[in-house]
């Protein structure tokens, strides 16, 4: 079952730079990429709901959305950012480096999620390990930057 999980993970990242190449044609088609970036969600929208319909998901109690904490809902706001600024950024960095430095920045906030044990998750602190492991992310950003 592990195995199923890394490759999912591996094609979620594999869809990123896709995604990001994809949303930045559309940013030029349409001459701003909040545009781009609101398709690409409505797009998500109607897939998602797709998904949820042909799996007959239950909606959750209204009960339990306003149990929510107010900081939970910044999801959507933290990946329309994402999204706007890969679009803007792609085309003017290239999607390795654009991809590169994103990575390095989700590294740093995962190394501190970790440590803190930040939404609920699980701590697990920050070692020499795991900062060179980092490290050697911006390092590969610098490499693929020259």
């Amino acid at each position: 079952m592990e195995m199923v999980l890394v490759f999912l993970a591996l094609a979620a990242g594999a869809g990123l730079p896709v995604q990001a190449g994809v949303n930045a044609a559309m940013a030029r088609h349409f001459g701003r990429p909040e545009w781009a970036a609101l398709v690409n969600f409505a797009v998500g929208l109607v897939a998602l709901a797709a998904w949820l319909a042909a799996t007959r998901a239950s909606p959750p109690p209204v009960s339990a959305l306003a149990r929510a904490p107010l900081w939970a809902w910044s999801g959507g706001i933290l990946g329309a950012f994402y999204v706007s600024a890969v679009v803007v950024l792609a085309p003017r960095l290239g999607v390795a480096a654009t991809l590169g430095l994103s990575i390095a920045g989700q590294m740093v906030g995962a190394l501190l999620l970790d440590h803190y044990g930040f939404a609920g998750l699980a701590t697990r602190p920050v070692s020499t390990q795991r900062v060179i492991g980092a490290a050697l992310l911006v390092v590969a950003v610098v490499l693929i930057r020259r």
